[in-house]
């Protein structure tokens, strides 16, 4: 166990989040939003469940903090993820005005906070936002690889099956 309030306590409670995604059968990511090292507002992956494509778990863990704060400035507030944000997720925490991101994993093909741009410290952005980058990296990366490896198995064998059942007609 971590030490209370620490980067990788926060990190644990949103890999929590994350495996609530992932019994959805959604990409498994989990953001917690904390401000005086108190919990303010979490969310986890809901593109999919909700048919809604901005339904990131930093996109609604950041709206629910802004109603529990009651201000759309997140002054103040560290958001947790256990994946880099892409650049609509960066682009929210620049515009909600969020002190810091910590991220577990970084994401090679969108993440927007120094993999493939880095949109979070964008000098000619009107905010910038601390990035601390690799926080339990391995868990957040592995359930995450864990999940596309069983996604393509799933797709693999569901398109055995239906050959299987081309053939036996």
């Amino acid at each position: 166990m971590y030490p209370l309030h620490s980067d990788e306590y926060w990190m644990e409670v949103a890999l929590a989040y994350a495996y609530k995604a992932e019994q959805l059968n959604e990409i498994p990511v989990g953001a917690v939003l904390v401000k005086d090292n108190v919990l303010v507002a979490a969310g986890y992956n809901r593109s999919i469940t909700d048919n809604d494509p901005s339904a990131h778990a930093e996109m609604i863990a950041i709206r629910e903090g802004g109603k529990t704060l009651q201000n759309y400035r997140l002054i103040d507030c560290t958001l947790y993820v256990t994946l880099e944000p892409c650049s609509m997720c960066a682009g929210l925490l620049v515009h909600s005005r969020i002190k810091r991101l910590v991220f577990g994993a970084a994401d090679m093909k969108t993440g927007s906070a120094g993999s493939i741009m880095n949109l979070l410290q964008e000098p000619r952005l009107n905010h910038q936002v601390d990035v601390t980058a690799g926080v339990l990296a391995e868990s957040c990366g592995q359930i995450i690889s864990d999940f596309f490896k069983r996604r393509r198995q799933e797709i693999k064998a569901a398109k055995k099956a239906q050959r299987d059942s081309e053939s036996n007609l």
